[in-house]
């Protein structure tokens, strides 16, 4: 927690979303006198009871009686009906009241809504993590309607470590006392992070160390991860990385081993997908020898199994502007080639299902329509059933790899090479109209497979989602579907190992023994609500002891964004990121803070570079953000503006946190921002002789494809979702750092963390660990950095951080020279440039990204926040 040169001051709000209010903003110490801090740690919130509130559907309980004061219409065939209905309507039509609890105009917790009460009893509890620039907390009461929601009236209450624990005065929108003179009866603890001894020394400490807390999924032990970069590594394209022990980090192959995964599955293949295209070729470059059928694509493959007599189960998100009617055949704004795959297993035993983003139908007729337009199913996972001795059990694979078009690469990210035999009918590029001469748009992406307790977790996860999706397709056709009985019930087929109930039931399944130095821990996050699953308990206390947090009438699992936090906070040494998008904490933004983009992944990988330089260490923390050069798709386009909008804002916003922690230890002259915080994408350059790219600039009628084939260069697409800390701990999933991703009621996700316990800061007694994930991070840097040097070994150290930057510009220089250069590696420093301020501006000269044009730090828009945040 510290001081920051901030002050509150009232602003207007961008309307469009009902919970969106007049809030407070933050300003320059010298526009006033009051300073803030941050709350930076734990709420411990109680939202107990309210008594008095006023009756907001008084206009409309009044349009009631005036229709019914002469009685009802009666027919013979009706009275009975009429007399129910009578005797089920209240006495009179009332306030639908709920609460959300607001930090700095961010919404951090609702309580459910609670019908037809002027005095509503609420008691549910919350602990919310905070990292805010306010020392005020907001408690809203409001009005749920069909439409929206309508503002009863404000609580404000300063906060501190002591518990408050009171009734206070409901006060109108203007400060004005509301009549019959409401109030509001809540609880409010604030638990400061630095005091929290969970943040004290990474992970693994002790043998009671329990993971993330308060989530819905516990952590597991004697478990195994295998972690995979790209989808495809060929042997001997990566430098050996010893680990301890001396052991060789073993560079394995995604889609390779799903494929012989699924080849070898004798009981059961569940595929859950954003996309999934049963066109896809796994296997094109081999390590070794395939089974049979180890050449077919995908959906022959996946028929292949099913007629062996494997139950294939299918979930795909449905995109809702795809149609694959006869005369309204449409491909999607996002081209998963949903209805194609569909058809292509109609008449067969695999069961396939296309599943919309459906919300809740508890939510408002507005929000239901906004869920279900806006937002995706994001998961991508692969459950099998595989080899335990003489038994079976279930081997999951997830992360962000989806099973479709364009995925395909190595770590080389070939752009002309090979497209008429590697990248056959596959060269997918969004950037650019469809040709076959490229460039195809390289794509570096990150996945796993998960063995042991966790594995299961996953299964019922997807349990959850099938059963939702199953239950949401019957009634819509009310006729029993082949889907129905889709599911083998493991506990019927005795040779599949399964958890018991017991204490220790997952011991059962466990796949490495405490002793054994190979051994993970490993535990699953999701962000999902109750719209998307079934099987969330429907009462709030029950919700609460499994972990679950209620958001007006959703129960909603938010465990990845904690999972975040809790690796961000507990960090020590260094955090290295790869995701495809990074927007957050707009909460704090240079300009719009109203976007809506509440999650704190920015802000608390800001604050925790900042206490690090407040605390004197030259100890420092390196943070590598990678994220594409732009969003997929046409950088000039509204949508992509916008996104590049927003990280724009929340690199600043980041910049500005650590240039004032600078500032304040009087380290400005020594150090610049960059010492401790830098944002890089990927991108390639193959020579100007490549085979094909001189008969690809004589074909193409588009300026930009034409350029990018002159200067034979494109971005690689870093579709990645994932984080490493301390070389010890890792975070993967479908889950991008955006608020889409991190809310838990928008797109569904799911992400696993895992370390090894004896490769820990904590197990070595604080010597650096060089197992699994140490051995990873080193090849993914591998990979963006054209081998391995000494320093990479250290990568909390300033000489680290100044020579990838220093890679990194050249990289960038290369890039966009107009003649030939090689580049060492992919990895260049993302093109803007940050002053000593803090200030993020644009590199003179290059405001637009080469060759396809569209602004670096891209442009607000009219599009729904809500879609591009």
């Amino acid at each position: 927690m510290f001081a920051t040169s901030v002050m509150v001051s009232s602003s207007h709000v961008k309307m469009g979303n009902e919970d969106h209010h007049d809030s407070p903003t933050l300003r320059n110490e010298s526009e006033g006198s009051k300073e803030n801090i941050f709350l930076h740690g734990e709420l411990d919130l109680w939202i107990i009871e309210a008594k008095s509130l006023p009756n907001m559907d008084l206009t409309s309980e009044r349009m009631r009686k005036c229709f019914t004061m002469f009685g009802t219409c009666s027919t013979p065939f009706g009275n009975q009906s009429t007399r129910a209905l009578s005797r089920k309507r209240p006495a009179m039509i009332t306030s639908d009241p709920y609460v959300s609890v607001c930090l700095a105009g961010a919404t951090v917790a609702q309580t459910r809504i609670i019908s037809n009460s002027e005095n509503p009893s609420w008691e549910e509890h919350f602990c919310v993590p905070v990292a805010h620039p306010v020392m005020k907390v907001e408690f809203h009461v409001k009005d749920n309607d069909v439409l929206g929601a309508e503002l009863i009236g404000v609580v404000e209450i300063s906060v501190s470590g002591n518990t408050i624990n009171d009734w206070f005065p409901i006060i109108g929108n203007h400060g004005n006392c509301l009549k019959p003179f409401p109030e509001l009866h809540i609880s409010v603890q604030f638990k400061p992070g630095e005091n929290n001894p969970l943040y004290k020394n990474g992970v693994g400490v002790g043998p009671e160390y329990k993971g993330v807390p308060n989530t819905y999924f516990p952590l597991r032990k004697g478990g195994s991860v295998t972690l995979y970069q790209d989808a495809q590594v060929p042997n001997d394209m990566l430098p050996e990385i010893l680990l301890d022990g001396g052991t060789v980090f073993q560079h394995r192959q995604c889609w390779e081993e799903i494929c012989r995964a699924i080849l070898e599955a004798q009981h059961l293949i569940y595929i859950i997908g954003w996309s999934v295209y049963h066109r896809v070729k796994l296997v094109r470059e081999p390590t070794k020898p395939l089974p049979s059928g180890g050449e077919l694509e995908l959906g022959e493959l996946l028929k292949y199994k099913s007629q062996e007599g494997v139950r294939v189960v299918m979930l795909i998100w449905d995109d809702k502007t795809s149609h694959g009617k006869f005369l309204l055949k449409t491909e999607g704004v996002m081209a998963t080639h949903d209805e194609e795959t569909k058809k292509f297993f109609k008449h067969s035993s695999v069961h396939c299902v296309l599943s919309p983003r459906y919300a809740s139908n508890k939510l408002s007729i507005f929000k239901q329509q906004v869920i279900g337009t806006l937002f995706t199913h994001h998961q991508k996972c692969v459950i099998l059933d595989t080899a335990s001795g003489s038994n079976r059990k279930i081997t999951t694979f997830i992360g962000g790899l989806d099973l479709c078009d364009g995925r395909y690469d190595t770590p080389e990210h070939r752009l002309f090479n090979e497209l008429d035999t590697i990248f056959e009918n596959d060269i997918h590029n969004p950037t650019f109209p469809p040709n076959t001469y490229g460039p195809r748009e390289p794509w570096h992406d990150l996945h796993c497979k998960i063995e042991g307790p966790a594995a299961y977790d996953i299964l019922i996860s997807f349990e959850q989602r099938w059963k939702k999706a199953k239950k949401r397709d019957f009634k819509l056709k009310k006729v029993k579907n082949k889907h129905d009985d889709a599911l083998i019930r493991l506990d019927r087929v005795s040779w599949i190992l399964t958890p018991t109930s017991d204490h220790n039931g997952d011991e059962k399944v466990r796949v490495c023994n405490e002793e054994d130095r190979e051994n993970w821990h490993v535990q699953v996050f999701r962000s999902i609500d109750s719209g998307s699953v079934k099987g969330f308990p429907k009462g709030v206390q029950n919700a609460e002891a499994q972990n679950l947090v209620c958001g007006k009438n959703l129960k909603i699992d938010k465990s990845i964004h904690v999972a975040y936090i809790k690796a961000i906070r507990s960090a020590q040494h260094f955090i290295y990121i790869e995701n495809q998008y990074f927007v957050g904490s707009s909460f704090y933004w240079p300009a719009y803070k109203n976007a809506g983009a509440d999650n704190l992944v920015p802000m608390e990988l800001a604050l925790k570079i900042a206490s690090k330089i407040r605390a004197n260490e030259r100890f420092s923390v390196y943070v590598v953000i990678l994220i594409p050069m732009w969003p997929e798709g046409v950088p000039t386009t509204s949508s992509v503006q916008e996104i590049l909008y927003w990280q724009g804002q929340t690199m600043e916003m980041m910049y500005k946190i650590v240039t004032n922690a600078l500032e304040e230890t009087g380290l400005t002259d020594q150090y610049h921002p960059q010492d401790y915080l830098n944002f890089y994408c990927l991108g390639k350059r193959e020579p100007l002789t490549t085979k094909g790219s001189n008969k690809a600039n004589q074909t193409s009628d588009s300026r930009t494809l034409a350029l990018s084939q002159k200067f034979c260069r494109s971005i690689i697409y870093v579709h990645a979702k994932g984080m490493i800390v301390d070389d010890e701990f890792v975070i993967m999933g479908s889950a991008n750092i955006n608020q889409r991703s991190m809310d838990g009621s928008r797109d569904t996700e799911i992400a696993m963390g895992a370390y090894q316990p004896h490769h820990t800061w904590a197990a070595l007694k604080s010597l650096h660990p060089h197992g699994q994930v140490y051995g990873y991070r080193m090849s993914l840097w591998a990979e963006h950095l054209d081998g391995i040097e000494k320093t990479f070994e250290d990568p909390q150290s300033l000489e680290c951080t100044k020579r990838v930057c220093e890679i990194a510009k050249q990289n960038w220089k290369h890039f966009i020279a107009e003649e030939h250069r090689e580049m060492k590696g992919h990895l260049m420093q993302y093109p803007v440039q940050i002053g000593k301020d803090g200030k993020v501006s644009s590199i003179p000269g290059a405001e637009s990204f080469p060759d396809v044009g569209g602004k670096i730090l891209g442009a607000p828009t009219n599009l729904p926040d809500a879609l591009t945040t």
